[in-house]
Order: C-alpha cells, then sequence, then structure tokens
C-alpha cells in the first residue's frame, strides 16, 4: 500500500531545513544533547501550536498517542521534562531566526514596484503570570511581554517580529526595526517619536499616523476638498503645516519638513487628525492607509486566539520568546499551505480544517475535494469561517 503522509508532515514540506540544520549547528542547539533535539522540540512546539494545545502535558501526551507517525517527521515523542528543559535552556535565536530566514525568502518573490509596499507596525500585550516576574514584571501585580510586528498588509503576513518585557516603551522597540526605503508605514500614537519620523523621512518613506490632541499645527495651506467628494464622506478638512519646532526642554524638533493634517470623523462621531509626510496624495488616499491599521488588529487576534498564543507553557523569557517565534512560524506556514490549495479560502476555515486532520494521513490540498465539495461541506466551511 502506497505511503500517505499526515497535513503536518505536508505542512512541514514548506520550511527550510537547510536553514533550520544550519542554525541548530551556528548556535550548537545540539551540543552534549543526549535524548530530545532542537528538530524534534520544535515539532512537539509546532504541533502544540497548530492543534491548538494549552498545556506541555498535552502535548506529550498527544505525540505520545502518534509515535507512530513522528517517524516520517524525523523526530521522536518527548518527555515534558525534557521538553521543559529544552524551553528553559535551548536557544531562542534557533527559532526566530529561522522566522526571519523564512520571511526573507518569501519577500524576495514579491515583485512590486518601489513605494507599493505597505508596512503597519504595532505591538500586543501579553499575559504572563507571576512565575515570569524576574524578566517581565510590569508592576506589582502584572507581568507581561509585548510582540512588537512588521506587517505587510498586501502580503497579509508579519515581515518582522521582536518581544520585549511590556515596561519597554513601543517606540523603544521601533527604532530597532529595519527599514525599506521608499515604503509606506502606517503606526498609531505608540510611535509618536519626531525623531524616528525624521528618520524615515530621509530614507523616502511615506508616513501615516496620527497627531496627539495637544500636537499645534502651523497652517501653511487649505486644500480644497475634491468636488466629486461623496455627500457620506468623512473627510471633514485638509491642510498643510508646520510641527512645533521645539521638543520638550526647548530641544529642537528635527522632523521640520511640511506635514498633512486630514481630519476625518469616524462611526461613532469621533475626530482624528490623521498625519502624513505625503503632500501629493488625496486626503481619501491617506485617510484609507490610516484605515488599514486594523488590518494588524485582526493578525493579533488571529495569532492570539487560533494559535492560542495566549497560553504560555513556560515561564521563562527563553520559553516565551521559542513560543512566540513558533507560533509566527505557523502561522507562515498555514499562509504558504493555504496559497498552493484552492478548495479552502478562508484562512480561518483552512487553519481549524488543518487542526482537526493535523495527524491524518491526507494530502494537504485534499481536506476537502473541491469536486466533491457537497452542500454540507459548503455549510461546514461557512461555520468554520464564522468560528462556530
Amino acid at each position: 500500500m502506497r505511503h500517505q503522509n499526515t497535513v503536518l508532515h505536508d505542512l512541514l514540506k514548506h520550511l527550510p531545513w537547510d536553514v533550520f540544520d544550519d542554525l541548530v549547528e551556528t548556535h550548537k542547539a545540539d551540543k552534549h544533547v543526549r535524548g530530545l533535539t532542537t528538530k524534534s522540540q520544535f515539532v512537539a512546539l509546532l504541533y502544540g501550536q497548530l492543534a491548538g494545545v494549552a498545556s506541555m502535558r498535552a502535548i506529550v501526551n498527544d505525540l505520545e498517542s502518534h509515535a507512530n507517525r513522528l517517524y516520517h517527521l524525523g523526530a521522536t515523542p518527548v518527555k515534558r521534562s525534557s521538553l521543559s528543559d529544552a524551553n528553559a535552556l535551548r536557544p531562542s535565536a534557533v527559532f526566530s531566526e529561522l522566522f526571519e530566514k523564512m520571511v526573507a525568502r518569501a519577500h524576495a518573490g514579491l515583485r512590486r514596484k518601489l513605494g507599493d509596499s505597505v508596512y503597519l507596525i504595532d505591538a500586543s500585550s501579553l499575559r504572563l503570570s507571576q512565575s515570569s516576574a524576574d524578566w517581565a514584571r510590569y508592576s506589582a501585580k502584572v507581568c507581561g511581554a509585548k510582540m512588537h510586528v512588521i506587517y505587510d498588509a498586501g502580503a497579509e503576513r508579519p515581515i518582522y517580529a521582536a518581544v520585549t518585557p511590556s515596561r519597554v516603551n513601543d517606540i523603544t522597540a521601533a527604532k530597532a526595526m529595519p527599514i525599506e526605503a521608499g515604503a509606506t508605514y502606517v503606526f498609531d500614537l505608540g510611535y509618536y517619536d519626531y525623531g524616528w519620523w525624521a528618520r524615515l523621512d530621509a530614507e523616502g518613506c511615506r508616513i501615516v499616523t496620527r497627531f496627539k490632541k495637544n500636537t499645534p499645527l502651523s497652517v501653511i495651506e487649505d486644500l480644497p476638498l475634491p468636488e466629486d467628494l461623496p455627500a457620506d464622506s468623512n473627510i471633514l478638512s485638509d491642510r498643510i503645516g508646520l510641527l512645533p519646532r521645539r521638543q520638550a526642554r526647548s530641544r529642537k524638533n528635527p522632523f521640520a519638513d511640511p506635514v498633512r493634517e486630514v481630519r476625518v470623523k469616524t462611526d461613532n462621531d469621533k475626530i482624528l487628525r490623521i498625519l502624513s509626510n505625503d503632500l501629493d496624495a488625496t486626503a481619501q488616499e491617506i485617510a484609507d492607509l490610516y484605515k488599514r491599521r486594523w488590518d494588524i488588529e485582526l493578525f493579533f487576534r488571529w495569532v492570539k486566539q487560533t494559535l492560542k498564543i495566549k497560553h504560555f507553557i513556560g515561564r521563562s523569557e527563553n520559553a516565551v520568546r521559542i513560543q512566540i517565534a513558533v507560533a509566527l512560524i505557523a502561522y507562515l506556514l498555514l499562509h504558504l499551505a493555504r496559497s498552493v490549495q484552492k478548495a479552502v479560502k478562508s484562512p480561518l476555515a483552512f487553519a481549524r480544517l488543518v487542526r482537526t486532520n493535523l495527524m491524518h494521513r491526507k494530502r494537504i490540498d485534499e481536506l476537502i475535494r473541491p469536486e466533491k465539495t457537497t452542500t454540507d461541506q459548503s455549510n461546514q466551511l461557512s461555520l468554520l469561517a464564522a468560528g462556530i
């Protein structure tokens, strides 16, 4: 009988194992290891993320029940103590750099004109227990970390991620992020820093963010709104002006170029002052770019709810960094696998079908066969996409 791989095996075909092996060697992750290899650790953690398993004991028990199917993955069942030790001591850089390498390969395949890239920057808080107080204490009763992400809105995937304790300001993490010259960067008030804006502007990047309520604008020119603007448009005004010349403690503002202020009214009647260094685009284009911030909020919600990143199986900084990196790798693998099949278009429905069939012997492009999709299967897909 012909051997049929599991869905997990098919997913892992999208992973650059040559890169993984090089990273394990570079960081000497398997040096002096007699039991659990870094590959088996990775497969176990990836299984936990894709299967939505929220405890180390459940991962160990599940993999033990599927021991005969791990052989073809080049992995072995794990012991709870060995997995716990590996998460605490194995270099997290193996996994974070694997994510970076995968992103770089996928990003290199995109063919876009200079300036077409729209990147969303934001951070999401991750609540941790008091067991993580030695590195992640925020206040007397709260411990947590932050996942800082640059999200490619066009490709619908993260291109950069970093983890810090919650007490680290968003702008501090942003200053360490890579900058792509000529790209558009959209972010909110957590990144209100004139010096950082000036750096982006010097790289030819377009900035779209929001004014603080107390930031004045020295108006140079009032721009007329287009005559063909729909009657129900939420755009109120469009102006060009200068930011304050001085910052706190009378420091000179390094961002002295003119900026744009587009005022819009939200659905709940709140007025936003959107800021951009693009003086040529239409007011509607700038307003639409700022509205795309919602995409990264949906990404954070998806990762937390679908990949269960709200629950951590380790408490040390190293273990948390490893689990976040593996969750992001799981997201990329699902994204890549979904792109090569046509039966399931919804990312959520696809992820749930993968979870249901993860250790079944099926081809990943035949979770639901297009030519045999019945009315009942179509209804099932609709329920999965709706989260029911």
